[in-house]
């Protein structure tokens, strides 16, 4: 609640600065016109000058044709100000910017994939599939696009990165080309997206040329982002870390004498690990940035376009990584007759992505672990050599995409008939070769090649009726059906002939026999996996609006879905929504100077969940495949993978229902002071049901867990936003906007009645929040065997180890004399409690200054790069994927003083990081941006230059962040909650820049 409080005191201020400056007789800017109504046609009002960097997020903004839309709890927001933050992703831009939209970006390795919710989580996350099932979906001019499927997974050994590209497929969105970008929250506005839409809905709207029209526009920026300062270690400073341990744990205090210290921190004179420590200038650099977009635009009332190619290039601050975006987007309007309109858009871009070169991530991709005893070395020279290595090789990662639609839209009368298909592809391409140097004499070669792709058909007529011009009626039914396939073609193989043979060709032709025969590997280490999956959807739906006398509004919405991959004794979904306004400014407040709108709404439904794997569609079910190195092998004849079970998926049963969510939103939307204050506030509950978990069962038949439907989930929260004109002078303004959400989630039911349930390192209880920690209590150390507790003569013991001195004291909750899984307690969340932005613009003359905070509250983390650098002795030499050491792992992070001493030896574990003691306050306060720009074009224009719009603008991203959390950067945390100190950092970013308009 103290975070509730703190966001309350923002809002107070705001509203006193805009009620103060109101009573002292500030006029608003008479230069711009707006109209806030909720129910108000968008056609009515002026446009922003696109310089101009106010930010309005009041809800009061939303401005439809439909009134089904007026009822919508949703958030439209225009892109004049997001285009000059210098992202390259889409998730980038939307943060913090929304009310309910929490956006995590666990790297700032430009191109890799960021996660968003809307409204918290529906599910617990245990791995990518739930975190994909957990996406809102992203719509561009009426096109649900296609994400990579997580079925990849399948085949993998670890959840690190996905085989092939693994790029953020909607970091192929250039803002520039966008017109305004919408949240949908509740049912009332997403239930018309169907299924797909059950997390929320972001829609995008393309700008495009409309009426007699001629444009050319031409933004560009250039930028540095600037390299981080870091501490450095070397072999002598980890050794003086180790060196405590030894002193305290050890008889001679001489770490020499143990024969498992590592060698390349025995030798105190060996200047590869105990010299300079000078890495760094190899691994972090300043880095381009620059980004180019043109277009044309032009046409009449009855013919119309807008053309448009740009170029983007986001360099990594680390590691070499970046991207390299290519685009071009073309649409057309035509209406060859009054009654008929013909649309039609292409959206292409190309990806290069320039991935990191961690040693994790690639021990993880090619499933093969070298000796791990000695790290890289901290010395320049010998970290150059080693950079060296990787030119001899190659990791090539292209993706293209291409969405378009082709649309029909007829009029007669009252009845207006709209017939669209929709397209989005993708496709990704990753071609890799590690030099035998790289890999103790074993090269590596492997391609990849896959795509996902989704088509669309759309049909809806809709009539519109007006009685006495009071009562006013919207009706309309409408039909889709959606294709997708996701298909990928993954071959690799070790122990090539020679490093001059970098590829590991497959014959093309599927008709022949050996269609994966390895062309340039030998055939006996050449390992190749094929897989495919689709999924489709067929939707119809009858909806009706009313409007009476411009206060009241009533909406219905009754959906039919039917899923490929359900059941079939369940393979169709009824969904209702029902949505109500009322416009108490027209019922008692028309002559009220101080209220210029107040709406009043409410909306509750049940949308349907779909599946997003087939596995669960035919109940018991048989698989056929090979083995593949780094995972189990399944028993073949001659050579052919045989039938049997899916035992590593999990038993799945008959009678799978579908799972779904049922919705509850109450908002208000207000307008005051002459447009000046907009306040909107949501209530919401979302109880997600019948979601399927795996429960561990049926091991007598080989399976680890039965997938079973019975999981319930419920989020609630408050969504607030308040934007205001503080000050409205003819020369100078200032406007303010604050947006936070509130969000709890709990856990409701699982299936077989079950009360609590572990699955993995989590543990899940009925009445509890689902993004907790599973953690023993620390209260620090036993100094001496006898501080450890004594019941009945039996010291207290940790899974039958008796404790001694040097071990944690862990908090022994249920009395039984023995730490063990009982006595963890759930703790922290892993999603924030609060989360939101607060900006404020400038204007004075032409001049403009514009800042953006974006804040977390109520988040903690696990800060296991901590707990690995304390468990050295377990951590040390092994060949497996938590004995790997980066090039940072000689950067001095996190505060060594606050973790007790205990002894690294023990059998316990001391620095498990299954504990409280490495549980740290995430909260944040970042200033992710300031920016200064001045407007050219009325100086232009004075000297009879034709242009509209010349502005140039500087800024700056990023520039500090306020948090109690020691480690890098608490952003940089996985969907778990878990920082393993692989995040990339998120840069500071200075970039200056152009948009220009004739």
């Amino acid at each position: 609640m103290r975070y509730l409080g703190v966001c309350l005191v923002l809002f107070a201020a705001l509203t006193l600065n805009v009620l103060s400056s109101y009573a002292i007789g500030n006029k608003p800017n008479t230069g711009r016109t707006f109209n806030y109504s909720l129910f108000q046609d968008t056609t009515k009002n002026k446009k922003l000058p696109e310089q101009d960097s106010l930010r309005i997020d009041s809800l009061a903004q939303i401005k439809s044709k439909t009134l089904y839309n007026k009822l919508a709890g949703g958030v439209k927001k225009e892109t004049k100000d997001l285009s000059l933050f210098p992202a390259i992703s889409l998730q980038q831009n939307l943060k913090g910017n929304y009310a309910g939209l929490y956006v995590q970006e666990p790297s700032g390795e430009p191109g890799s994939i960021q996660n968003m919710f809307i409204r918290g989580a529906p599910m617990p996350l245990l791995s990518k599939k739930d975190l994909y099932d957990a996406q809102p979906l992203v719509v561009l001019d009426g096109i649900p696009l296609v994400r990579e499927h997580p079925f990849a997974f399948d085949t993998q050994q670890f959840d690190f990165n996905r085989i092939g590209p693994a790029t953020n497929l909607l970091a192929g969105i250039d803002l520039n080309n966008i017109a305004s970008i919408e949240v949908l929250k509740d049912l009332a506005s997403t239930s018309i997206y169907g299924p797909r839409g059950v997390n929320g809905v972001i829609v995008l709207t393309s700008k495009t040329a409309a009426g007699k029209y001629r444009s050319i526009s031409f933004n560009s920026y250039i930028g540095m982002v600037q390299k981080p300062f870091v501490n450095t270690i070397n072999g002598k400073y980890e050794n003086e870390f180790r060196q405590r341990f030894y002193d305290l744990y050890t008889t001679n205090g001489r770490y020499s004498d143990d024969e498992e210290y590592p060698v390349y921190l025995s030798d105190s004179l060996n200047n590869v690990y105990s010299g300079k420590s000078d890495w760094t200038d190899l691994y972090y650099k300043n880095a381009l940035i620059y980004g180019v977009n043109f277009s044309l635009a032009g046409g009449t009332d009855r013919a119309n376009f807008r053309f448009a190619l740009g170029n983007t290039k986001s360099e990594g601050v680390a590691d070499q990584t970046g991207l390299d975006r290519y685009s071009a987007t073309f649409n057309i309007n035509m209406r060859p007759t009054k009654w008929l309109l013909f649309s039609t858009m292409i959206n292409a871009n190309r990806l290069n992505r320039d991935r990191n070169k961690s040693l994790r991530d690639r021990f993880a991709q090619i499933n093969y672990f070298p000796d791990l005893s000695a790290p890289l070395p901290p010395n320049k020279d010998y970290y150059a050599s080693y950079l060296q290595e990787y030119q001899k090789g190659f990791d090539d990662n292209k993706t293209n995409t291409i969405q378009g639609y082709a649309k029909l839209e007829g009029t007669f009368g009252k009845f207006k008939v709209v017939s669209s298909f929709n397209a989005d592809y993708s496709e990704g391409y990753r071609d890799i070769f590690y030099a035998r140097t790289l890999l103790q004499g074993n090269s590596y070669a492997s391609n990849y090649y896959g795509f996902s792709q989704r088509l669309m058909m759309d049909n809806k007529v809709t009539y519109d009726l007006n009685l006495n011009k009071i009562h006013d009626f919207h009706f309309e039914v409408g039909q889709s059906m959606q294709w997708d396939i996701y298909k990928y073609n993954n071959a690799y193989a070790y122990k090539g002939v020679n490093d001059y043979i970098k590829i590991n060709l497959l014959q093309s032709d599927p008709n022949l026999p050996n269609y994966l025969t390895p062309l340039a590997f030998p055939r006996e280490l050449s390992y190749r996996f094929v897989d495919k999956t689709e999924d489709n959807l067929l939707s119809f739906y009858g909806k009706a609006d009313y409007s009476f006398s411009d206060k009241y509004f009533v909406s219905a919405i009754l959906r039919l879905d039917g899923s490929s991959n359900a059941q079939p004794t369940s393979r169709w979904f009824y969904s209702p929504t029902l949505s109500a306004a009322w416009n108490v400014k027209n019922e008692f407040l028309k002559d009220s100077r101080l209220v210029d709108d107040l709406v009043l709404r409410a909306s509750v439904g049940r949308m349907g969940r779909p599946f997003s794997y087939d596995n669960y569609a035919q109940g018991p079910q048989y698989t056929a495949s090979v083995g593949y190195t780094g995972n189990l092998t399944v028993p073949g004849y001659n050579a052919f993978g045989v039938l049997t079970r899916t035992y590593q998926f999990g038993w799945v049963g008959y009678g799978v229902p579908w799972s779904y969510s049922d919705q509850i939103n109450i908002g208000a939307d207000a307008s005051m002071l002459k447009n000046r204050l907009h306040v909107s506030v949501d209530l919401y509950s979302k109880t997600e049901k019948n979601q399927l978990i795996g429960i561990p069962a049926f091991a007598e038949y080989g399976y680890k867990q039965s997938i079973e439907s019975g999981m319930s989930v419920n989020n609630m929260g408050i969504d607030l936003t308040i934007s205001g004109q503080v000050i409205a002078k003819s020369k100078f303004s200032w406007n303010s906007a604050l947006n936070f959400n509130h969000n709890s989630n709990e856990l409701k039911a699982l299936p077989r009645g079950l009360d609590q349930l572990v699955v993995g390192n989590r543990f899940l209880k009925v009445g509890q929040p689902v993004d907790q920690y599973w953690l023993l209590v620390n209260n620090g150390i036993y100094a001496s065997d006898a501080e450890v507790p004594v019941v009945n003569g039996q010291k207290l013991k940790y899974k039958g180890i008796p404790l001694k001195a040097g071990d944690p004291r862990w908090q022994d909750q249920n009395g039984d004399n023995t730490i063990d899984d009982n006595d963890k307690v759930l703790k922290g969340h892993s999603l924030p409690t609060v989360a939101g932005g607060f900006d404020n613009n400038f204007k004075y003359g032409n001049w403009s200054l514009g800042t953006s905070l974006y804040f977390n509250l109520g988040r903690k983390l696990i800060n296991q790069e901590m707990a690995n650098r304390f468990d050295f002795v377990n951590r040390e030499g092994n060949t497996d994927i938590t004995s790997v050491k980066e090039i940072t792992f000689w950067e001095k992070r996190g505060d060594y003083t606050k973790y007790p001493l205990y002894n690294p030896w023990s059998t316990v574990i001391p620095y498990r990081a299954d504990q409280d003691l490495f549980l740290e306050n995430a909260s944040f306060l970042k200033l992710r941006q300031v920016s200064l720009g001045y407007e050219l074009g009325n100086l232009l224009k004075k000297k009879n230059i034709k242009i509209s719009k010349f502005f140039v603008y500087g800024s700056v991203s990023n520039i500090f962040t306020i948090t109690p959390y020691t480690g890098q950067d608490p952003e940089l945390v996985s969907y778990d909650g878990i920082d393993t100190g692989y995040g990339q950092p998120i840069p500071r970013t200075y970039t200056v820049g152009v948009k220009m308009e004739l």
